[in-house]
């Protein structure tokens, strides 16, 4: 072959390796966290992941997209509740930093039944707190909207929506937890389909219900809660049963789901502090609300629409994350630190050129992606000053979650609670008050607090992981 002819051939060749990447990826073969070239094996990972949450965030958009066609009151109904909801993700999410350490730990040492009773042992916690919140949340929904600096108009239009998505948290937990489970596994794939298949239904049904389309009932804003149960219910019902019978990386038999008090203890350990760590990050929100509701329904609904854009790239990028704490997990288990901390870097850089890009587009395009919202003028306003303001921080924000999740992945998830706790609790909320009144930026200012605080946990992150003290963490 001729040197022009084999220089033509190489584009194609490329292109062709990067198909099959992305069609292995898609299906869950091939591959290996432990084993080959770090940028294929973290992208067989991520692939699946950023597309899960890809849909994640499609959800979070049309939400809001349906509800803002019932009024600045709805809207505002659903963002204070989404704010209550925080605590439930919280418990959630910090359940999964404890599954997702534990199974990919165990999965790397290649330990299949260990990595089968963590999964059965994290649903059994996940069960109990989502049987606590559930009761608590519905009965006490209408003091928790007015603690919130709800109108009474606004609990009037809400408090179904409430009731619904609060006491069936269940579904939400045990999907979070379970998809945790596979994507410590490495089986990023179901845990991508899964989530689909409750974001399509909700999507679907979505309108359905609001409106009362066709035979369906017209719910209002209660339609939005009914529709997400609903689609959230039918996915964990899949991974249940992909679970006990269809899984070839992780199966969890009914011996694993009988109580033990040593991996509960273990899981417990890890998981309160993942959880306190994500409380401490997403109560930090409430905090948010609360100052940004001084400034009227409109001021909220504007800072719910803007974060629902907000994270239609955020958890994408949450996504990438997710890859490097499997990772980095699945490479400790299997004695491979240097690996483990060579992955997170690449993962990092990868994470920037997309968030850094997306970021681009959101300030150059606010006004447009604001205005298919059908807000008002007010609320539009507060909506695009928000959107530019916080993705002005995108590139600091790919470092940020990387590192705090590749914490996590090694089972080192006190650093990132200490970051989240100083980051925000004690700079952000009292920078965010101080902006927002003493200076006069009003919601703006909250704005502003929201990128600085994450600016500075990107850079404080990135210090601690050169250090390495996350290597010495046991699972």
């Amino acid at each position: 072959m001729s040197p022009d002819r084999r220089t033509r051939s190489m584009p194609s060749s490329r292109m062709a390796g990067t198909l099959r990447l992305v069609a292995d990826a898609l299906r869950g073969r091939g591959g290996s966290p432990t084993e080959g070239p770090l940028t294929s094996a973290i992208l067989m990972l991520a692939i699946p992941m950023v597309l899960e949450m890809a849909m994640e965030s499609v959800f979070a958009v049309v939400d809001i997209f349906f509800v803002s066609r019932l009024g600045s009151d709805a809207v505002a109904a659903v963002g204070l509740t989404e704010s209550i909801m925080t605590i439930v993700y919280t418990v959630a999410m910090g359940l999964s930093i404890g599954v997702t350490a534990t199974v990919s730990r165990r999965v790397g040492a290649r330990e299949p039944e260990a990595a089968g009773v963590a999964t059965g042992q994290g649903m059994l916690l996940g069960v109990a707190v989502a049987l606590v919140f559930g009761t608590l949340g519905a009965w006490q929904a209408p003091a928790l909207l007015h603690v919130l600096g709800a109108t009474d108009a606004v609990v009037a239009e809400g408090l179904g929506y409430a009731r619904v998505l609060l006491g069936m948290n269940g579904v939400i937990v045990l999907l979070f937890l379970l998809n945790a489970a596979f994507r410590g596994a490495g089986d990023a794939a179901i845990a991508m389909r899964v989530l689909w298949l409750a974001n399509a239904l909700n999507i679907l049904l979505d309108p359905m219900l609001i409106f009362g389309l066709g035979p369906f009932p017209e719910l209002g804003v209660t339609g939005a809660a009914v529709a997400t149960t609903l689609g959230r219910g039918t996915a964990v019902c899949v991974q249940l049963v992909t679970l006990f019978g269809w899984s070839d990386r992780l199966r969890v038999a009914a011996s694993h789901l009988r109580p033990r008090p040593d991996v509960m203890k273990r899981l417990l350990r890890l998981s309160a502090t993942g959880t306190l760590q994500i409380f401490i990050g997403t109560a930090s929100w409430i905090g948010l609300v609360r100052v940004i509701a001084s400034f009227g329904p409109e001021a909220v609904a504007g800072y719910t629409v803007a974060i629902r854009v907000v994270l239609f790239a955020l958890l994408p990028a949450w996504g990438l994350s997710n890859a490097a704490a499997t990772m980095v997990g699945q490479n400790m288990g299997a004695g491979q630190p240097d690996r483990a901390e060579a992955s997170v870097w690449r993962a990092c850089a990868l994470n920037l050129a997309f968030l850094g890009s997306v970021g681009i587009l959101f300030v150059a395009f606010a006004p447009e992606l604001i205005g298919l919202f059908g807000v008002d003028a007010l609320t539009a306003g507060y909506a695009q000053h928000g959107l530019r303001i916080v993705s002005a921080g995108f590139l600091f924000y790919a470092y940020g979650m990387t590192l705090t999740a590749a914490f996590n992945g090694a089972g080192d998830a006190w650093t990132p609670t200490w970051l989240n706790l100083c980051c925000f609790w004690l700079w952000e909320i009292p920078l965010a008050w101080a902006l927002a009144f003493p200076t006069g930026l009003g919601a703006e200012g909250v704005f502003t607090a929201i990128a600085v605080a994450y600016t500075t946990l990107a850079l404080a992150s990135g210090v601690l992981f050169r250090r390495g003290g996350w290597k010495a963490a046991t699972v």
